[in-house]
């Protein structure tokens, strides 16, 4: 999953070094980036390399050797420009004037066998002009954290960022929020885009309307191709950014996932998910779950996290309203709650194992849900991973054999709950047609056994730190994986 077979025959050209690399952002001009150089770093351990994304790329995983992985995201062989994008970004609500790519760069783009153009970023590779003091490095562990963040959402079914390497690199750390001395590595994220909300935003403060022309363009028609040749495909364009993001978000929701630093620097212009820092999944159905220890306030809490990105959206229109005209944006924005809504609907449904919205009594199953999830405390995931293992047809013969083996209740007013809930599922069963209720078991097979909460994550950190023993990440990785088969 992790490691591929190495080739007999080593002697032919670094495939990842050979792929098609596209200066599609270079191309734009070094108004938007500084060029900058790689760090060189005393060790290099292939941790782990993304083979699932190597097909993508036209490449045969067999083909591609650990030493290729490292000459080309650990010592950095390809003399290609390395871009540190610059960007700002509203911070905790404060505007950032000092940020831009701190610990990596744009290594490039290549266009995948879908047709799309990718970004290889990294993490973790050295200073840049904007690294303000810091030493430009990645943690081993937050290594770690971000690949299976990537893993895991891209499993739920979440729009997401994903790493394509992990290596350790033998420096020795210090953070404030970590044991230190801590080990270190360099990451290389595979994204759609490293463009963010944060982009625009500095472009807009420098006071260059017709940069933001430009990449507005670029955008479009990178990532909006369909957009290209319409006459109002500006307004056309943030139309759909806000939709993409509302079902981001709702994906984010309905997987009980916190991002915890929803800054507009870490919002992507193609509605992806990326920049995964203090993370976390709720282990329990609680809006005011805060995953950042320094977000004191709960800004970014899971409840917040629909608001706050549709303030961002918000954030975004003066830097676009050179563009665009105001009224567009707020017009469109105005549906963002609505796409939200529909989208964490369809989800929440799936998760039940209803493949439609148009089932009876949706909406007050939902609620439900909810309310049940929230007045028990049940793990949220165990609660779906639990209805895939035990659902059976015979559920819409009797209400009561629904659950019932489920011991999440222990008060009489959960009983009732637990009952009601019961009876509107049963009542739900028995609206489907014979096809439809084929289908039931299908859609619970898409809930996770596995979820990395914290506690899954330390427990697979520690076997590293006492004995380097990667064995427990590689097969928690293979876990998130075959959650879905």
């Amino acid at each position: 999953m992790t490691i591929a077979a190495t080739p007999k025959n080593q002697n032919f050209p670094n495939p990842l070094l050979t792929l098609n690399y596209e200066p599609a952002l270079q191309a734009l001009g070094d108004d938007y980036y500084d060029e900058v150089a790689a760090a060189e770093f005393p060790k290099h351990i292939l941790r782990f390399r993304n083979d699932q994304l190597l097909p993508l790329l036209g490449l045969n995983p067999e083909a591609v050797t650990d030493n290729h992985f490292i000459e080309a995201f650990g010592k950095f062989q390809e003399r290609r420009p390395f871009l540190a994008l610059r960007y700002h970004g509203y911070q905790f609500g404060e505007y950032n004037p000092l940020l831009g790519d701190g610990r990596g760069f744009l290594y490039g783009q290549v266009r995948g066998t879908d047709g799309e153009l990718y970004d290889f970023g990294t993490k973790g590779s050295g200073g840049t002009p904007y690294s303000r003091g810091g030493d430009g490095s990645l943690t081993l562990k937050g290594g770690v954290r971000e690949v299976l963040a990537g893993e895991m959402l891209h499993q739920m079914g979440v729009r997401t960022s994903r790493c394509l390497s992990m290596i350790e690199t033998g420096q020795s750390l210090w953070r404030g929020d970590e044991p230190s001395p801590t080990r270190s590595s360099v990451m290389v994220r595979f994204s759609r885009s490293h463009i963010r909300f944060g982009t625009f935003e500095r472009l807009q403060y420098i006071g260059r309307k017709d940069l933001i022309q430009k990449l507005l363009d670029h955008v479009i028609g990178q990532y909006y191709p369909a957009l290209q040749g319409k006459a109002d495909k500006y307004a056309l364009f943030y139309t759909e950014l806000v939709q993409r993001v509302a079902e981001l978000v709702a994906q984010w929701m309905a997987a009980g996932f916190c991002h915890a630093v929803l800054n507009t620097d870490n919002m992507s212009i193609t509605g992806e998910s990326f920049d995964y820092g203090p993370y976390a999944f709720i282990p329990t159905y609680n809006p005011q779950f805060t995953a950042a220890y320094f977000d004191y306030y709960g800004r970014y809490s899971y409840e917040n996290q629909p608001g706050i990105c549709r303030l961002n959206l918000e954030m975004l229109q003066p830097p676009l309203a050179a563009i665009i005209p105001s009224a567009d944006m707020e017009a469109a924005l105005a549906n963002f709650e609505a796409h939200y809504l529909l989208s964490y609907k369809q989800l929440m449904l799936n998760k039940l194992g209803f493949d439609r919205l148009e089932i009876p009594e949706a909406d007050k199953l939902i609620y439900l849900t909810i309310q049940l999830l929230n007045d028990t405390q049940v793990g949220y995931h165990e609660f779906f991973a639990e209805l895939r293992q035990q659902f059976s047809s015979n559920w819409r013969e009797d209400a009561d054999r629904i659950f019932s083996s489920a011991s999440i209740v222990q008060s009489s007013e959960q009983v009732d709950l637990l009952d009601n809930w019961r009876n509107l599922y049963h009542r739900v069963l028995n609206s489907l047609s014979p096809e439809e209720m084929d289908k039931v078991e299908g859609m619970l097979r898409r809930n996770p056994k596995t979820v990395i909460l914290r506690p899954v994550i330390e427990a697979i950190w520690e076997p590293i730190v006492q004995d380097d023993n990667w064995q427990p990440f590689y097969d928690l990785l293979k876990q998130i994986h075959t959650n879905s088969l």
